[in-house]
């Protein structure tokens, strides 16, 4: 481990783990300095650190954070790189960070962290013309995240974390380069108009040069040559219980639990959870009496409700790992087993697979952190079931299982999403699990918009930049599906429904509805 130690991102002024005069430096500047190191201990983690923290490095952690060749960590103890407004361009996870945990996130900071240097080295042509330490951290880690870099903010890469309110260095002009340069065309008026609307600054200078920046989103740094092994200590305990909630689909379910039957990893028990439709009674009672590898609980309920049966499944599993299944799937017969297997490979603790419907092609081909959360097609740790459940301001809506990633990621659980490992969803046309009743907000003008459980995650898990821009998002995107054409007319309704949104989510959050 070789690490740059610099004083506020400007020279170099030590490295930590280099004797004296064992190696002379070219160039004294940060990034410079930083890929020289990598080319020199291309298998040694290189990292940095601001000269004021040296005394609160916790390297006896570092291990720990960085238990596979392709992570990159760092913690903001005083400062960050970019400000709260890449909100206002980007709603996903990664940029509201919760800082008392190791939370997947691209967003850098100087003050410490680490990379592999061979790893740091296939960003070299990525990288190229960028000169500012913080910027070029920032870069790597966004266009490393899409391409198998698995980024962290580590608060364990030091002692003595304060509590102290966080500075960010970037300029305006250093904030819409970084826009132009790594998000589509339209974020960076998106960018522009929120910082007039919201915050009533004007900006014209750094949005007309940030035009000329060439573009980064493109590029695809191949991380293939690493094969990714963890270092940690693999779960001995391989042991399986699958929640299944289930409404109106005998014929469906009974082939997931052929499926399951047949799987050379057998799961130690299957929790099927029905819900009575139209207050009907159990069609399922013979599934219990069946001749089934694995221990069979039926659990009956007469109010439906997705959220409430996931979370009376999961009550009644007790093996180290949960199975997250929908009714109407197909797997094939190594699915458990190649998923507990990548579980120990990664080091992860939730893993969610492919889940293409029929006719659908496969987009992401990699394996990478994931910006959501599968309830029909993932694999969760004990651990972390103890300390979420499904909300239930979620129930007949959806965006329960984004929420449920959000709970997982907030207590400090990434949420690996794994290619190679194929689960089929039928998409069945009838039957399912949720039941869908006409609600009170659908039939009282002004209608909602956006959905009111939507708006809950929104209120929920945005920061305040996320959600107005998101609402920016919303109505640019709306008004050309839609056939009123006037600006102003249409601004005017778009209002009144997001307010009603507020409104009806609110009163979701609170349980009076």
């Amino acid at each position: 481990m070789k690490i740059l130690v610099h004083k506020n991102e400007g020279l170099v002024v030590k490295i930590i783990g280099l004797e004296e005069n064992v190696l002379k430096l070219k160039s004294k500047r940060c990034s410079a300095a930083l890929y020289e190191l990598a080319q020199n201990f291309p298998d040694e983690v290189i990292g940095w650190c601001e000269e004021s923290l040296v005394p609160d490095l916790d390297l006896d952690n570092w291990d720990g954070i960085f238990h596979h060749d392709l992570i990159m960590a760092s913690y903001g103890q005083n400062q960050m790189f970019l400000p709260p407004d890449i909100g206002y361009v980007d709603q996903l996870p990664f940029v509201n960070i919760e800082r008392n945990v190791s939370y997947g996130s691209w967003l850098m900071s100087s003050d410490v962290g680490g990379i592999m240097g061979k790893v740091l080295l296939k960003f070299v042509q990525v990288t190229q013309g960028i000169h500012n330490f913080s910027y070029l951290l920032n870069v790597i880690a966004k266009t490393g995240q899409q391409n198998s870099l698995f980024c962290y903010s580590a608060p364990g890469l030091i002692q003595n974390r304060t509590k102290l309110p966080i500075s960010y260095s970037a300029s305006k002009g250093q904030l819409f380069r970084f826009v132009r340069q790594n998000y589509t065309n339209i974020k960076v008026f998106i960018l522009f108009w929120s910082l007039y609307k919201y915050e009533s600054r004007i900006y014209l200078w750094p949005l007309f040069k940030s035009v000329f920046y060439p573009k980064i989103i493109d590029k695809r740094p191949d991380l293939s040559d690493f094969g990714i092994r963890s270092n940690k200590v693999p779960e001995s305990d391989t042991s399986v219980d699958v929640v299944i909630p289930t409404m109106g689909r005998k014929k469906y379910l009974l082939q997931v639990l052929g499926d399951l039957s047949v799987q050379t990893l057998l799961p130690k028990k299957v929790v099927v959870v029905e819900q009575s439709i139209n207050g009907t009674a159990s069609e399922l009672d013979f599934i219990v009496d069946r001749d089934w590898p694995f221990l069979v609980i039926l659990e009956f309920l007469m109010m439906p409700g997705v959220c409430r049966a996931r979370n009376i499944g999961i009550k009644r599993t007790d093996s180290r790992w949960v199975f997250f299944s929908d009714d109407d799937q197909r797997l094939d017969k190594t699915v458990i087993e190649k998923s507990i297997r990548s579980l120990n490979r990664l080091g992860a603790r939730c893993l969610t697979t492919s889940y293409l419907q029929p006719g659908e092609i496969k987009l992401y081909k990699l394996k990478k952190q994931w910006g959501t959360f599968g309830a029909g097609n993932s694999f969760v740790h004990r651990d972390y079931l103890e300390k979420v459940k499904f909300s239930e301001a979620y129930e007949h809506g959806y965006g329960e299982d984004k929420d449920f990633g959000m709970q997982l990621r907030k207590a400090g659980c990434d949420i690996i999403y794994d290619p190679d490992i194929e689960i089929r969803h039928l998409k069945a046309p009838e039957g399912g699990f949720r039941h869908k009743p006409v609600l009170e907000w659908e039939i009282t003008p002004p209608l909602p918009k956006p959905s009111p459980t939507i708006m809950v995650y929104a209120l929920q898990h945005f920061s305040i930049e996320q959600l107005l821009g998101y609402k920016t998002h919303l109505f640019l995107k709306y008004y050309f599906n839609q056939q009123i054409r006037n600006p102003r007319l249409y601004l005017q309704r778009m209002k009144k429904q997001w307010k009603e949104s507020e409104v009806w989510a609110k009163k979701l959050i609170l349980n009076k509805y």
